[in-house]
């Protein structure tokens, strides 16, 4: 890509594994003119190791009212602006909401450079399913927490946070007392050479006796509890008739999806029940 436009380009970096990085996220950040990123002492690691020498603008919370308009300014005199995280698709939990609006607002061109997602990382290894809820932090009072779970324990999806390890066992407790009959997944250094994964039911567990240091990726699963209920409950003759409905449309897979999410019910009880309807 030796010609690409001037523009705001949001490039996606590795959330641990310096491995991960796609050919065109660094093509993207050696030909830019300049890389705002949340943490100059972080980003210039990844720059080094891939030998990219560009100028760092620091661009956080507390200064992207200040910085923007200078940013909008050097896009708009023919620079190409890349837009990284301190780990993995930016602007997921992180800052840079404001750039992009006004960016978008001035008819300034975007471009996403796709890669690596903290989120997408859990959901994929966690056998919860594909259909999830993505909330990011929760705040630090139990108040304010309490009034996000009441909304979130009303829907039966898949829920993925952010979590600071220092804090894992603070959460744990509220979310014991709100989603018990859920599995939870938790991803710690995920692609690093110490990633570890914790796969429990809630109802029977009660945190880390040890401190563990990071950043967490957690990943709460539909209530299973509703699942047992449903699969005892469900009539297979009526489910029958949809599966048969739907058949003629979709391909199995797309009816195994659809019936699974209309009905609250585990895909591989569907799945087996397509295969009778069918035969």
């Amino acid at each position: 890509m030796n010609n690409f436009l001037p523009g705001l380009y949001i490039v996606s970096t590795p959330i641990g594994n310096l491995e991960d990085i796609t050919l065109r996220a660094l093509n993207v950040l050696k030909n830019s003119d300049k890389i705002i990123c949340e943490d100059t002492r972080r980003s210039i690691k990844i720059l080094n190791h891939f030998n990219i020498k560009k100028e760092l603008i620091a661009y956080h919370k507390f200064n992207e009212k200040k910085l923007t308009p200078s940013i909008i300014r050097f896009i708009n005199k023919g620079e190409k602006i890349s837009l990284i995280s301190d780990a993995g698709t930016p602007l997921i939990s992180d800052p840079g909401l404001l750039l992009l609006n006004e960016c978008i607002q001035k008819k300034i061109k975007v471009f996403p450079i796709p890669g690596v997602s903290a989120v997408t990382t859990a959901m994929s290894v966690s056998n919860f399913g594909e259909q999830y809820y993505f909330h990011g932090f929760l705040p630090k009072k139990v108040s304010e927490v309490e009034k996000i779970i009441n909304i979130l324990k009303k829907y039966n999806f898949n829920i993925v946070f952010f979590i600071p390890a220092v804090k894992i066992n603070f959460y744990i407790r509220i979310f014991k007392k709100h989603f018990e009959q859920r599995k939870i997944f938790i991803g710690r250094e995920m692609t690093k050479m110490h990633e570890t994964f914790y796969r429990e039911n809630l109802k029977n567990f009660d945190g880390f006796k040890t401190t563990i240091k990071g950043e967490l990726t957690v990943v709460l699963s539909k209530n299973v509890e509703k699942y047992k209920l449903k699969e005892d409950n469900f009539d297979k003759d009526k489910l029958k008739v949809q599966i048969r409905k739907y058949l003629k449309r979709y391909s199995l897979k797309d009816v195994v999806s659809l019936i699974s999410e209309k009905n609250n019910l585990p895909k591989n009880k569907i799945y087996k029940l397509c295969l009778e309807t069918k035969k």
